[in-house]
């Protein structure tokens, strides 16, 4: 049985709640970076309250990663916000925003005024603070109100995560006199926030508050500071008339005077009211450290595992932590220095401290010497590039502190430092990002062969690394102007511009009427998807439609506009303006071949509602749901991937079958495009009415979890580091937030820092989970290089990257591994794709160590258990639990998943399988033999991994009799397809083969080819062979596996009689037929005997003159592998008749892969057949 709760957890337990982030005003809070800035604005009008002025809040900004969630986040907090006078509004775009705040600071210049003051905040990523530059200069030149201020907080990517640059803004915001505070974690954002808008209304500045990536995505469970009244005297030199808001003194040198004096506010504030801290005083040192922001904490971790005493007073080294980082407080900089002889600045990107103490100190006779980006030698030394990390630190701290304090070092280095980990990246092996299933712009961003395209700021931009040929990219607004500059030099005519109705919204507008001022012949392609999709769904920010830009673009002089769309008819009655038609997605191409040849601007607008947005409104019933799905007849398909090809999407997915690799449609990823019907393939069936079969989940009489016992208390007397590896949208991120609500209920330190960037487009996603006895024991917010105790691995893939591998050391970290992997977005591209290079499960266990690795069918087990993949994470939670590699209780993870609302009584129930799967699997397995669910079809969809090392002698090693079945299986089929003599036809070359390879090598890899390849051409799926692989009982089990209710069949096929041409391709169009077809199909069946003879309709095409040709072909290429065979070239012969695989597909499709085959097929026997080379006499040399 569980054990008791303690009164102080059951305390806990009940107390915490969601919103504590926003309503406690004093005690230990979780919440985000995000949560903390939403926060802030509230704070600063209690205080206000304290102090006893009616002041309001207004914020404005524009998102951007990695404050992309500071909008929605808002917008959730707004009955707080309201209740509190906090106003939000965010911006058309950034520096639309800032000007808006500019306007809060000249509330009280104006009558009528409602409060005492307004304090404003604007927040943007780096590229948006570049764009503010004119803004910004001029509103902190003309300053802010006494009793409002302004904090302009700045999502600096310093990595690049999910940004077009790395980006560090402290040079443009000394540029414009901005002072700058770098917070280290989000427990010091309150503090420095406050301190920030303070000081902004004391010295009439705006103010920077840093905000990094890594401190923004990460949550925290911490206690805020008290507030502190920051008062100051009165100075004579600085008259607050002097500082506060003013814009008379534009267009003079005045405003030059007044900055000056703003600057000296600020450095009277500082020295006053310090963030700056000496963290080491250590009197006795000689040499000192300062570091500057998320630095900090590396720095400080990297020297506790050097063993380097940063606490007592007989501690080697000072160490200062400027919490203003410009101007630097020059009065505690040079306490900080005197008796020093040697100073180290560790700050990431540039040189902006360590410049400022150079300048500081310079003219000092007996100054330190200082270094960080380079060191005595003048040979780089703290990096510039990247971040910083602990691994990165340890080295060169350690030299440092050798050469310029004699400190001798008993760390062993080279433990810092990553090793070369078996990670898949060896192999080209990533989750990359990719377009979403049923993701407009898979259709969308195609062009017309001998056309390009250029990127745009968005989801779309993703297509530069897709076969769009579509490649480079400007900020964000300057979509296609740089076609301007560069159309005058090159003999190309015409470009095609992708952009988003957000960025038209945003500044785009203005670059279409530069290409039209320009006269540029470019077509601008408007992707409206009723989503800013790239940041998480967020509305345009503001009133925007299809016939709205249709009218801005006619009055901009467009020469033409054209609508696309996958629903024209909701155009019906709509006036667009004249000569403004609407068409149908399917007509894309010849439209963008029409435009290109018409001179000037034309506008093509791509009217589709992005697939993410249309799976959550569905969610909520906010978006028709059609009664419709798509199914692939499995043994009609070819395995081709031209639907894949056609539709660009990642619901196609693998499945392996007796007769090779085949393709499904994955029904719990699949929203509902269709556009895969468009591969030319009879194998599609649409299923109208009824629904998805759900496997009923297994009954759960009682408490799951009854009985077991919880896993022995962990010590945790040191950090505990969890590293959570998956694909984005499977709750990954879900799962780290869990575990530290769980720990802050429990009163424990908790980090976590989510590394997404791209990750909600099926890419990689990290967290970094970081636990310990107290938030005073957290010495940083990521899982160091080596320091991973716990990988909870969701995805193979993800797990063998080089971001992950580099987490483990054996020995020391567990590994729980899902045994579920999902194919990669290169499958899109390459039907025969399969997971490249050494097996990843090998390669991760050898990361972690031989018994340190634990494999789960999560995916399997939530399905049958719960009868839904989704609760496949809280499943492995429960287990990583039970086995004591979670050290938090039982009750709190419970309670973590009661908190975040979602499916609670399933994740709950998911948790206690978990458990119950790491106390018996044997017994959870026998339930499900018994009672649970099986897991819907396809079943097949092949996992794309290695073989599985419970059993790798059966899997790796062919069987004895594997021939003998294998020909056994196709000899029925051809039965079946034609008669028995038509089987004797396959059996006897196959037999004929395997005797005379068992004499020529003793082996059987020829004929085991050649059954395959041999069958593969004589079973062509003509006419009557779609008809009998249809009304097979095969089919309608298929149906039934997965449909249940009422429901009738559409096939979409181009049958040779009743098919158009498209003109301009010439290749059949697919025609969708009704439910009658069944009964056309049986009859068609039954004729069979009618093929390849004089009677047959249909043997007389190209398409089964060229099939029949084929075999003949094979059987002369066969004979020809026999006459030469031998040992040394039956590798070389089991290739050439196996490339007969190759072949598939149908019409066109299959015709284009037929002349790939046969000129490969040239080249291989040519080789195969070319005389071998006689012994050549040495050439002699003078």
């Amino acid at each position: 049985m569980n054990a008791p709760v303690s009164p102080d957890l059951r305390a806990a337990l009940e107390s915490v709640q969601l919103d504590d982030k926003y309503i406690l005003e004093s005690g230990r809070a979780w919440m985000s970076g995000i949560h903390a800035l939403v926060r802030l604005p509230m704070m600063q009008r209690m205080r206000d309250q304290q102090a006893g002025l009616n002041t309001a809040g207004f914020v404005s900004g524009y998102r951007g990663s990695p404050l992309g969630g500071v909008d929605q986040n808002m917008w959730k907090a707004a009955a707080h916000l309201k209740a509190r006078h906090i106003e939000f509004q965010p911006g058309v775009n950034e520096d639309l925003a800032a000007t808006a705040v500019w306007g809060s600071q000249q509330v009280n210049l104006f009558p009528g005024a409602k409060y005492d003051g307004v304090f404003g905040m604007w927040y943007g990523k780096g590229p948006g603070v570049d764009r503010c530059g004119d803004v910004f200069k001029h509103a902190n030149a003309a300053g802010t109100a006494r009793h409002g201020g302004v904090l302009v907080v700045v999502g600096d990517d310093h990595t690049a995560v999910s940004s077009s640059i790395p980006h560090a803004s402290e040079a443009s915001l000394i540029g414009w006199q901005m002072p700058i505070v770098h917070p280290a974690s989000i427990d010091e954002y309150e503090t420095f926030a406050l301190w920030g808008w303070a000081l902004s209304r004391h010295s009439g500045t705006w103010v920077a508050f840093k905000a990094v990536s890594e401190t923004i995505e990460s949550g925290h469970s911490f206690t805020p500071a008290q507030p502190v009244s920051y008062d100051m005297p009165a100075d004579p030199d600085l008259p607050p008339e002097s500082l506060e808001y003013s814009a008379r003194d534009f267009l003079s040198l005045a405003v030059e005077t007044r900055m000056n004096l703003r600057m000296r506010a600020v450095a009277a504030f500082a020295r006053r009211h310090s963030i700056d801290r000496l963290v080491c005083a250590a009197p006795k040192a000689a040499v000192g450290i300062v570091t500057v922001g998320k630095a900090h904490l590396d720095t400080m971790e990297a020297l506790s595992r050097l063993g380097v005493d940063t606490v007592t007073a007989n501690a080697p080294v000072r160490i200062y932590k400027p919490g203003l980082t410009w101007p630097l407080d020059a009065e505690r900089l040079l306490a900080f220095a005197r008796g020093l002889s040697h100073i180290l600045v560790v700050e990431e990107k540039g040189a902006v401290v360590e410049s400022q103490i150079k300048d500081l100190l310079f003219n000092l006779p007996d100054r330190p010497t200082v270094i960080g980006k380079k060191g005595f030698d003048g040979k780089p030394m703290v990096p510039s590039a990247g971040q910083l990390r602990p691994s990165l630190l340890a080295r060169p701290l350690a030299g440092w502190l050798s050469r310029a304090a004699g400190l001798p070092l008993a760390a062993d280095l080279a433990a810092f430092e990553c090793q070369a980990p078996l990670s898949n990246d060896a192999d080209g092996m990533r989750r990359r990002p990719y377009f979403c299933s049923g993701c407009p712009h898979s259709t969308s961003t195609k062009v017309p062969e001998g056309s390009q395209a250029l990127s745009g700021v968005g989801c779309h931009y993703m297509a530069a690394w897709m076969d769009r040929d579509t490649g480079g990219l400007t900020q964000m607004g300057g979509e296609g102007v740089d076609w301007i500059g560069l159309s005058r030099y090159t003999e190309m005519p015409h470009i095609f511009q992708n952009m988003g109705e957000g960025t038209y919204y945003h500044s785009g507008y203005l670059a279409i009427r530069q290409a039209v001022a320009a006269r540029a012949n470019i077509t601008y392609k408007i992707l409206f998807n009723d989503a800013v999709a790239m940041t998480g769904g967020q509305p345009v920010d503001g009133p925007i439609s299809v016939p709205q830009i249709c009218q801005q673009l006619r009055g901009e002089n467009v020469a033409r506009i054209v609508v696309t769309s996958d629903e024209p008819e909701k155009y019906q009655g709509v006036d667009l303006g004249p000569g403004i038609k609407v068409h149908h997605r399917r007509e894309l191409d010849a439209l963008q071949r029409e435009l290109r040849e018409i001179p000037g601007v034309t506008v093509l607008i791509h009217d589709q509602t992005c697939a993410a947005e249309k799976r959550r409104r569905r969610k909520k019933n906010q978006f028709p749901d059609p009664a419709r799905r798509l199914l692939i007849n499995s043994a009609v398909c070819e395995g081709c991937g031209d639907c894949g090809v056609q539709s660009n999407c990642l619901s196609v997915v693998p499945l392996e079958t007796p007769y090779g690799r085949k393709r499904a449609i994955d029904q719990s990823s699949c929203n509902k495009d269709f556009s895969c019907l468009k591969g030319f393939c009879p194998s599609f069936v649409t299923v109208e009415g009824g629904r998805l079969k759900r496997p009923q989940a297994l009954a759960q009489d009682g408490d799951i979890d009854a009985g077991i016992a919880p896993p022995a208390a962990h010590a945790l007397d040191r950090p505990y580091g969890v590293f959570i590896a998956g694909v984005g949208g499977t709750g990954v991120v879900t799962i780290g937030q869990l575990l530290g609500m769980a720990a802050h209920i429990e009163g424990k330190g908790c980090s976590v820092l989510d590394m997404a960037g791209l990750a909600q487009k099926g890419g990689a996603v990290y967290s970094h989970v970081v636990l310990a006895r107290t938030p005073d024991d957290l010495l940083n917010t990521r899982v160091a290089m080596g320091e991973a105790d716990l990988l909870l691995a969701g995805d193979l893939v993800v797990a063998t990257s080089m971001e992950s591998m580099a987490r483990l050391a054996p020995g020391r970290t567990r590994v729980l591994l899902n045994g579920d992997t999902a194919p990669t977005a290169a499958f899109v591209a390459n039907p025969d794709w399969t997971l490249p290079g050494a097996n990843l499960t090998a390669d991760l266990q050898a990361a972690c160590g031989k018994d340190n690795l634990d494999r789960v069918d999560a995916a399997a087990l939530a399905v049958g258990l719960l009868g839904d993949a989704i609760y496949a994470n809280p499943l492995m939670m429960g287990y990583a639990y039970q086995k004591g590699w979670i050290p938090l209780s039982r009750e709190a993870l419970l309670r973590a998943i009661e908190l975040n609302g979602q499916q609670v009584p399933n994740n709950i129930a998911a948790f206690a399988w978990g458990r119950r799967a790491a106390r018996d699997p044997a017994g959870v397995n026998r339930l499900l033999a018994e009672g649970g669910a099986r897991p819907a079809l396809p079943e097949g969809i092949i996992e794309l991994k290695r073989p599985r090392k419970a059993s790798p002698v059966v899997e790796l090693k062919k069987p004895a009799d594997e021939l003998e079945r294998l020909v056994a299986v196709r000899k029925a089929f051809l039965t079946d397809y034609q008669h028995a003599a038509y089987a004797r036809q396959y059996t006897d070359l196959v037999d004929k083969v395997a005797h005379a390879e068992r004499e020529a090598t003793g082996t059987n890899r020829l004929a085991l080819a050649v059954a395959r390849g041999y069958f593969k051409l004589m079973a062509y799926k003509d006419e009557y062979e779609v008809a009998r692989l249809y009304t097979a009982p095969a089919f309608q089990a298929q149906l039934d596996s997965q449909f249940e209710g009422d429901y009738s069949l559409r096939f979409h096929m181009a049958p040779p009689i009743f098919a158009r041409k498209d003109p301009r391709t010439g290749v059949p169009r697919k025609v969708t037929l009704g439910p009658r077809t069944m009964t056309a199909l049986k009859a068609l069946a039954r004729l069979k005997g009618l093929r390849g003879t004089w009677f047959d309709p249909f043997g007389r095409t190209a398409e089964r003159r060229m099939e029949r040709a084929l075999i003949g072909e094979y059987r002369q290429t066969v004979q020809q592998l026999l006459a030469g065979l031998n040992r040394d070239n039956i590798g070389q012969a089991a290739t050439i008749a196996a490339l007969a695989e190759t072949i598939r597909g149908y019409g066109h499709v299959k015709a284009a892969s037929v002349e790939k085959y046969r000129t490969e097929l040239s080249r291989l026997m040519q080789s195969y057949t070319a005389p071998a080379p006689h012994d050549m006499p040495l050439r002699k040399t003078a």
